[in-house]
């Protein structure tokens, strides 16, 4: 697994490079003494692996700017991708001390070699502002813990010339908050200028994590990771419950519309949150070992695990 002597380690998100696999992984100092300050004490590390088991090369990615700045507080949660010139670009999530780290926005850096970055301009690629905003909840006081814009996940559009970005956020006008979560939407003609549009998915739950996209025998898929305390009124009443851990929707688009599959949840038992699913010899789905449920965090990326497309297209980790 991938481990740290003097860090905690959770949310990672993955790029093979033709030859490797590189991983950029949330961490904190252990010496901050509590797991749940990790979030305000936080940097983005980088790893290499042959294998997705042992890894090497546990260096700093990405760090907080330097105050004052829009991401002067954190740098959370985010993707790198490979465009068409050969540059490598690195998405991620930054918040303010100037806010209390309460309002979400996403960054933009730009790297040739996958280990050092710069930011584009001051960083910030994409806010809740301007056409398309009034879809999404930006008046979150009184109503939720943040105003939710995160976890950016971008790819080239396969049905045309551009690109998208999905992120975890939450829907303008919805009345029970635990129902206003969504995955939000941007496109882009060339990953410097960014629109915002409808959101993709609304619904069944206050917020849902760390959305990845990606494409199998012709389904697309898009994986979450959520806590059932953020359930709806709805899906309760509908799926009786679903546990913590890692969800996914269904569609015929990337564009959706997407829908919630029927059948057992794919990942609930093995304390592992904030997945991905990357291709290597077959699917593998990785995250972090979170723990919550007998309080201890974990704090290491778990060791990859088969996930298999049944028949029907849905997706399962049994053999």
């Amino acid at each position: 697994m991938l481990a740290l002597d003097d860090h905690w380690v959770w949310d990672s998100w993955y790029l093979h490079d033709g030859t490797c696999w590189h991983c950029w992984y949330l961490k904190a100092p252990k010496s901050i003494g509590d797991p749940a300050l990790r979030h305000w004490n936080v940097s983005q590390g980088h790893a290499v692996s042959d294998d997705l088991v042992t890894w090497r090369d546990h260096s700093t990615a990405m760090a907080p700017a330097q105050g004052p700045a829009w991401d002067d507080f954190t740098t959370w949660t985010g993707s790198v991708l490979r465009a068409d010139d050969g540059v490598y670009h690195y998405f991620y999530t930054g918040t303010s001390r100037a806010e209390n780290g309460m309002v979400q926005r996403i960054g933009h850096a730009v790297g040739q070699d996958l280990r050092t970055w710069a930011r584009v301009g001051d960083g910030l690629c994409l806010d809740l502002t301007g056409p398309g905003a009034a879809l999404y909840e930006t008046d979150w006081e009184d109503r939720w813990h943040d105003r939710a814009m995160r976890d950016p996940w971008v790819m080239k559009d396969p049905d045309g010339a551009g690109w998208l970005m999905y992120f975890t956020a939450r829907a303008a006008d919805v009345a029970e908050p635990n129902a206003a979560g969504c995955i939000g939407f941007a496109t882009s003609p060339d990953l410097q200028e960014w629109t915002l549009q409808p959101p993709v998915f609304t619904g069944g739950w206050g917020q849902l994590e760390v959305p990845q996209v990606f494409e199998r025998d012709g389904t697309w898929y898009c994986l979450f990771c959520m806590d059932p305390a953020h359930q709806s009124k709805a899906l309760l009443a509908s799926h009786g419950g679903l546990g913590r851990g890692n969800h996914y929707l269904m569609a015929d688009s990337p564009r959706g519309p997407w829908r919630l599959p029927d059948g057992p949840a794919l990942d609930v038992s093995a304390e592992r949150y904030a997945a991905r699913i990357v291709d290597h010899d077959g699917l593998k789905i990785l995250g972090f070992l979170d723990g919550e449920a007998r309080g201890a965090f974990g704090g290491v990326i778990l060791d990859p695990e088969p996930v298999t497309r049944r028949p029907d297209g849905t997706l399962t980790l049994e053999a």
